[in-house]
């Protein structure tokens, strides 16, 4: 059995060659890779890897195999993921998030909450959604970022995922805020994209959170001064 490090793990600490799971709070600004290195070198390890890919922007939960702990993580990168997402609407970017370069702008000032409502409550369930052109999403073996790089847009196919959950926490225009359980493969970019779209007026995604992955929760995940805070003070 593969231990699972967490802010509540009280047990001897695993000895790194056997390997284990440790549960990363992401902050903003990092690749999910830049953390991988982070902890490969604290801990002087050849074997780390993640499951999940947290796009820089966003924050959350982030899986991360140590050792033997990378041969576990392919059975986290199927399980449903949780997100809070914060929308804006009347702003369309290339990226289909705010770090984009701004391609629309519509007014919104006549979008009453029933409309948004009822166009929230239609992306529901199993879908089809296109995967956006800045991802690592691959066509004939080369990346869709690499393309949308070099202004070539290709033909995606459309990918069925499941939108289990999507509950508005707050409407404060032009910025929606909104709790999400998802399948693996959803890109909650292509769902703030696609809502903009349905409603008519644009939107991208302002910021993104992944509060939980299936049981395992962020509010349990170190972040990476903690971790190594934790580890240098357990292990002496």
């Amino acid at each position: 059995m593969i231990p699972i490090l967490t802010k509540d793990y009280s047990t001897p600490l695993p000895q790194r060659e056997e390997g284990f799971i440790v549960l990363i709070h992401k902050e903003t600004d990092w690749t999910s890779f830049d953390v991988v290195k982070k902890i490969r070198s604290f801990l002087r390890v050849k074997k780390a890897g993640h499951a999940g890919t947290l796009d820089p922007f966003a924050t959350g939960l982030l899986i991360i195999g140590i050792g033997k702990g990378t041969k576990q993580l392919q059975k986290f990168s199927g399980l449903d993921k949780s997100y809070r997402a914060v929308i804006r609407f009347g702003i369309e970017t290339d990226t289909y998030d705010r770090t984009g370069q701004i391609i629309g702008r519509k007014d919104i000032s006549g979008l009453a909450y029933r409309q948004l409502k009822e166009a929230v409550d239609s992306i529901k369930g199993q879908i089809s959604q296109i995967p956006p052109m800045f991802s690592a999403k691959k066509v004939n073996g080369v990346p869709l970022y690499r393309l949308a790089r070099k202004k070539k847009e290709v033909v995606r196919k459309p990918v069925a995922v499941r939108i289990h959950k999507n509950e508005i926490i707050s409407w404060e225009p032009p910025l929606l805020t909104v709790d999400l359980i998802v399948s693996k493969g959803t890109y909650i970019r292509s769902y703030a994209h696609d809502l903009g779209k349905l409603l008519g007026i644009g939107a991208h995604l302002q910021d993104l959170t992944r509060t939980a992955i299936d049981k395992f929760n962020l509010k349990s995940a170190f972040t990476i001064d903690e971790f190594i805070k934790f580890w240098n003070q357990t292990a002496s």
